[in-house]
């Protein structure tokens, strides 16, 4: 009998990473695994969603609650009260949840009260700052978990800091969870999709980019765009080393960002930014379109935990825009700087990165059959 697995998605990352799960499933596990997967609508835009699943063939969700935004509270609250519903009509044998969003922590809270085994994907990754919410759901949902399944070795001694036993039991239950290194499928997704997008995406000859000249930046992360200080000096420190450099800087702008900047910049800088030739602003891209543009950076700026990884994938230097990252490896090994939003170490790091080459990268994530992985302890830990 098929052990029934809900997936619960909501944030763009999150049905990115879920196609490898459903890629694994069907390939490999369709007569032990039955899939269910479950929209929160947290991301209802159709250029931060629906295009994910037909350029990444991710079978549409059985559910949608079409939570939309709204306050952490509020939203949160919403998906609980349609996730518990759900989880009482399917019936299934876990939940599957993926990162630190509110998607992920209202499902695992759901789950676990009405005592169904939570499977958390990402665990134990922490960037030891409360402050941000998604510390918050990382930590909370890691505890309420049967199954964790953490992609590096930083994950791993991070849960056992934290009183997890690596031990596993023959079933796994909330009160003795089994732990495991599994290594990242976004890794997986980036090497199947890499080869993909080379022959698909045409982003490059359509914006007029040449491979390895030009930069690629992203920036969402409300501590970046709510504050007007912060953007503007990001945003600034793009523009001057656009300028500086005559190097062009390719930006696939998020919603969120868009309307800040119209709401906290000054017309006449919002005006600068869109007119400058070096600067290239672009509505969110598609996931092979993302892979391209990673792949033929000379260097990547972002806020984005997952384009911090992909760069490290690539072999690109990545300068990030937050004051810590639950991604330390790559810090750690001189492959990305954390800059914050404070102009003058975006300009540092810019200056570091250009004129340094000897970078390694190290196999920090994986073999690229991580989902593979997690569906074999699904099937023999629950």
């Amino acid at each position: 009998m098929r052990k029934k697995i809900i997936t619960i998605i909501g944030a763009r990352p999150q049905i990115i990473k879920s196609s490898a799960m459903s890629r694994a499933i069907s390939k490999h596990f369709s007569e032990s695994l039955e899939e269910i997967i479950v929209h929160t609508g947290q991301h209802y835009d159709a250029g931060m969603s629906e295009v994910f699943f037909n350029e990444m063939n991710i079978p549409k969700p059985h559910h949608n609650l079409h939570v939309g935004s709204g306050s952490h509270g509020a939203q949160t609250a919403k998906m609980i009260e349609g996730l518990e519903l759900i989880f009482q009509q399917e019936k299934p044998d876990a939940v599957l949840v993926y990162g630190d969003t509110n998607s992920t922590i209202a499902g695992a809270l759901a789950a676990a009260k009405i005592h169904i085994p939570v499977v958390h994907i990402e665990a134990g990754l922490r960037s030891f700052n409360k402050s941000m919410p998604e510390e918050i759901n990382r930590i909370t949902c890691d505890h309420m978990s049967s199954l964790l399944f953490t992609p590096t070795a930083t994950g791993l001694n991070n849960l056992q800091r934290e009183g997890f036993s690596l031990e596993t039991e023959t079933k796994a239950t909330i009160d003795s969870p089994n732990v495991y290194h599994c290594g990242d499928i976004m890794y997986d997704n980036s090497m199947y999709f890499s080869s993909i997008s080379d022959k698909q995406s045409t982003i490059l000859k359509e914006n007029g980019l040449t491979a390895n000249h030009y930069i690629l930046s992203t920036i969402h992360r409300d501590s970046n765009t709510d504050v007007a200080e912060n953007l503007h000096q990001i945003l600034e420190a793009l523009l001057e080393i656009s300028e500086n450099e005559n190097v062009k800087i390719v930006i696939p702008m998020h919603p969120r960002t868009v309307n800040k900047m119209a709401e906290l910049l000054s017309p006449e800088f919002v005006l600068n930014l869109e007119q400058s030739e070096n600067i290239l602003i672009l509505p969110p891209a598609g996931f092979l379109d993302i892979i391209a543009l990673e792949k033929n950076a000379q260097m990547i700026i972002t806020d984005s935990g997952g384009l911090q990884k992909e760069a490290f994938f690539f072999q690109k230097p990545c300068i990030i825009l937050r004051p810590q990252t639950e991604w330390i490896e790559i810090v750690e090994n001189g492959n990305a700087i954390l800059v914050d939003s404070d102009k003058a170490r975006i300009l540092e790091a810019f200056e570091y990165f250009s004129n340094s080459s000897d970078h390694t990268y190290p196999n920090f994530y994986g073999d690229g059959k991580a989902a593979e992985f997690i569906c074999q302890k699904l099937i023999s830990d629950l």
